[in-house]
């Protein structure tokens, strides 16, 4: 799309975020995360894609109130953002995670020697954290050297004139020297 849509996408996913951790009250909705935002280009339609975690059935609930929440976070962002059309907002599950999840899954029975099995593991939606060996093939880790100064990063230098809006394009009448009843010769 456009830089102006992504904009208003990310916009979107931090407000309605928000709005469903702070004031949507329902206790169908479970652990729900706002991933992404894609609006159409004319902002009449968004989709809102979710990740929830739990069950097929808790996270069929889940997206079944946020679904019923959608009226309510829609005329919430309306007071909340200045923009000419607030999109109708269509929820979609985003199981990208229980994809990975899967993925992650395969590699680990792959690397026991193991035979991967054909369907995915019921119950868990993600990876259980593992230490990974240091194995054959894998960089070396660098030794921490206490002695390495850190990198000092400078700052950009700031531009006073802007901040105090004496420069143009500020919003900021500039003074002038005429009177309020004197006319430029010539107009």
């Amino acid at each position: 799309m456009t830089a102006r849509t992504d904009r208003i996408d990310e916009l979107l996913r931090q407000e309605i975020g928000g709005l469903l951790s702070r004031e949507v009250k329902d206790p169908r909705i479970g652990f729900a995360t706002v991933t992404r935002v894609e609006t159409t280009a004319d902002l009449a339609h968004a989709r809102v894609w979710v990740s929830v975690i739990g069950s097929p059935a808790e996270r069929t609930e889940t997206v079944r109130a946020l679904e019923h929440a959608m009226p309510f976070v829609r005329h919430e962002l309306g007071s909340r953002l200045r923009l000419r059309r607030i999109p109708n907002l269509h929820i979609r599950l985003d199981e990208t995670a229980e994809t990975g999840t899967r993925v992650l899954h395969l590699i680990e029975e792959l690397e026991q020697g193991r035979t991967p099995q054909e369907e995915a593991p019921l119950g868990e939606t993600l990876p259980t954290p593992v230490i990974r060996r240091h194995q054959e093939g894998d960089a070396e880790p660098e030794p921490a050297d206490d002695a390495t100064p850190e990198l000092i990063v400078p700052l950009p230098p700031v531009n006073r004139a802007a901040r105090r809006g004496r420069c143009r394009g500020s919003g900021t009448s500039r003074p002038t020297n005429r009177t309020a009843g004197s006319r430029r010769p010539g107009r």
